[in-house]
């Protein structure tokens, strides 16, 4: 079989596709677009003049201690979505990862595949494209179960909701320019705290409110308390899967409302009621070190378990020293 891959950068040149996978969506590749500081692009696979799979990768400015804020790296969420059963995923996956590995080392120093379903899909083809993995942490609520989540999440936890309630704090969608503005303002602030957590400029929650068609996607739930917005959170939806990608509340200043608690506790209602089977919280962090943010999360009825994550460095004898030491 035949194959042609094409790289599309800018959305308009997109065409229709297959999928319902949001990591590899044009709905995303639009947000990326409108978010400054990001660029996004997406191969597609052609067979035949048909498209069988396609991958969306998008280059960011790095907000971590390394590689630090001044050096750009590409993120990929998953190993990209397929539409012809009759063809060998893995070795489409190998071309379109060949690909992209010369494609982003280009502008980006490193190559991050993450949130992987499959921790062994594509092995071979990552190890002849100099990635290597770490291993990673996930943790996914399941809701498809008879009980439901507030029967599943701590006895602390479900005090905790109730308190923040009875004390006032209010849990709504955001619908408003001024909601998206405020609470971007106010989670940007908390995640600075983080140094290891990104947080992107906030045209990236103003067009999941503003664009109509991405409203099926993406939800913004915010906690507010006497018209302030103090918490807040930012889901995904996939298939039958949501998933949690920021989340967070001033917990120390409106310690009483639970907002951080309230914040991602709307996520796992809304997903619950709306029939999704799973949420996934998207960074669960390494499996060799206390990780604060894991322990919170689990208090909602998750369970974790592990995968990996795969890398590639632009500077080949850094690659070198970390295969030696993770692979």
């Amino acid at each position: 079989m035949l194959l042609q891959l094409t790289t599309y950068y800018e959305g308009n040149q997109i065409p229709e596709l297959p999928g319902n996978n949001i990591f590899h969506s044009k709905g995303l590749f639009l947000i990326y677009e409108a978010t400054s500081g990001y660029e996004p692009f997406l191969i597609v696979v052609y067979a035949d003049n048909k498209p069988v799979a396609k991958l969306l990768a998008v280059i960011r400015k790095s907000k971590r201690m390394f590689p630090p804020s001044f050096i750009k790296r590409c993120e990929i969420y998953g190993t990209g979505e397929y539409f012809d059963e009759t063809i060998d995923k893995e070795s489409v996956f190998g071309e379109m990862l060949e690909h992209i590995t010369l494609e982003a080392l280009r502008k980006s120093f490193l190559i991050e595949f993450r949130n992987l379903d499959n921790s062994l899909f594509g092995y071979k083809y990552f190890r002849n494209n100099n990635y290597f993995p770490i291993n990673w942490l996930r943790v996914r609520n399941s809701l498809h179960s008879l009980k439901q989540p507030m029967q599943r999440i701590s006895e602390s936890r479900r005090r905790q909701i109730k308190k923040g309630i009875q004390n006032g704090a209010t849990i709504s969608e955001a619908k408003t320019e001024e909601e998206i503005m405020s609470f971007a303002k106010m989670l940007s602030k908390n995640y600075s705290a983080h140094i290891q957590k990104h947080f992107p400029d906030p045209n990236f929650f103003r067009v999941i409110v503003k664009d109509k068609r991405l409203s099926e996607i993406a939800k913004i739930f915010i906690v507010k308390y006497k018209n302030k917005i103090i918490g807040g959170s930012v889901c995904l939806f996939s298939g039958d899967d949501a998933y949690l990608l920021f989340s967070g509340g001033m917990r120390k200043t409106y310690a009483k409302q639970y907002p951080g608690i309230l914040a991602v506790w709307k996520a796992v209602e809304y997903s619950y009621e709306h029939k999704y089977q799973h949420l996934e919280f998207m960074d669960a962090g390494l499996p060799f070190r206390e990780h604060g943010y894991r322990d919170f999360i689990l208090r909602f009825g998750g369970k974790q378990s592990s995968t990996r994550r795969w890398f590639r460095f632009q500077w080949n004898f850094l690659n070198k020293l970390l295969e030696k030491i993770y692979v």
